[in-house]
């Protein structure tokens, strides 16, 4: 496969992938911004659902105040934000037009379809008509759906041969990322000093990240207990039964690599790298985690997953 096929197939999953965790990211924080709040700021969590997505320092730049309207304007449809929901669908759209030989009917007709909706949406805001909180949650729910019929035809459709692998490589890549920042948030920007560990506050903050990565319901089945704050880095981190914990990712991560490596006959850094990474997952407990610290292992693991995407780039020559 060409380097540059690889490349726009890595990138469109992706793109694919954060569209729909900017859309989580957005509902779960407008849930936390109607709970009463004594004397907190009402702009903690905005910025905690910047941070999440990597995009506070941007925002920061050309917006003085941060508020629910701006933040969410800046995550949806602002262009000058390089990954905005738009701009996401639209490199997304991009990247799977370069390759549309590589991928199946359904695919490419799952990402038009999210890219022509998408039009239809911002022909309406220019129209003047704007969005209020049930128009931002209808446009949210539409991304959310894009992603799931993107992912579904891919699973359902396409070969089993290095271009489906180089799409799920990019998919896994970047959910592992976004379940590792969500986390890490968490831990440092949402829960206001003045705020109890384990209160009502608390509680909610953690039941709407259940809700962000799709699992309040797997939370109770696996644990049976009420929501506590351990349990669920437990559950986004080491359970491989949850499809966006870390070690999930990163076993569907190594599965892909060892697959590209044996159609193209050999293996080299990046299989040694992600191996390195899922055995360094599978040998954790929680207890080690929160012992040395768990903002510190969140963060080694964010560092070692983006020097993992830049060795499969040297390693499989994209451009």
């Amino acid at each position: 496969m060409l380097a540059r096929t690889a490349d726009s197939l890595f990138w469109l999953a992706r793109y694919m992938e954060r569209a729909d965790f900017i859309a989580r990211t957005i509902e779960s924080t407008m849930r936390l911004e109607v709970l009463p709040r004594a004397g907190a700021d009402d702009s903690a969590e905005w910025e905690g659902a910047l941070e999440s997505v990597g995009a506070l320092e941007a925002f920061q730049k050309d917006h003085p105040a941060l508020g629910e309207a701006a933040a969410v304007e800046f995550l949806t449809f602002d262009r000058g934000n390089e990954s905005s929901i738009c701009n996401c669908l639209e490199y997304a759209r991009a990247n799977g037009r370069s390759v549309r030989t590589a991928l199946t009917i359904e695919a490419w007709e799952a990402i038009n379809e999210a890219w022509l909706e998408l039009k239809r949406f911002e022909t309406r805001r220019r129209g003047g008509k704007g969005f209020d909180r049930e128009g931002v949650g209808r446009f949210l729910d539409f991304v959310k759906k894009a992603s799931l019929d993107f992912d579904g035809s891919c699973y359902r459709t396409m070969l089993r041969n290095d271009a489906y692998w180089y799409n799920r490589l990019g998919l896994f890549i970047e959910r592992a990322d976004n379940t590792a920042r969500l986390l890490d948030v968490k831990y440092h920007l949402l829960l206001p000093r003045s705020e109890e560990v384990g209160g009502s506050l608390d509680y909610f903050q953690w039941v709407a990240i259940l809700r962000a990565v799709s699992a309040a319901t797997a939370y109770h089945w696996v644990y049976r207990d009420r929501v506590k704050p351990w349990l669920i880095a437990d559950l986004l981190i080491l359970k491989r039964e949850m499809p966006r914990s870390l070690t999930s990712c990163y076993e569907s991560i190594d599965r892909a690599l060892d697959s590209i490596a044996r159609d193209g006959g050999r293996s080299g850094a990046s299989q040694r790298q992600a191996r390195a990474m899922l055995t360094r997952l599978e040998r954790s407990t929680m207890t080690e985690i929160f012992q040395g610290g768990l903002h510190e292992f969140i963060t080694d693991f964010i560092e070692d997953n983006a020097r993992l995407t830049t060795t499969i780039s040297e390693q499989y020559l994209f451009t």
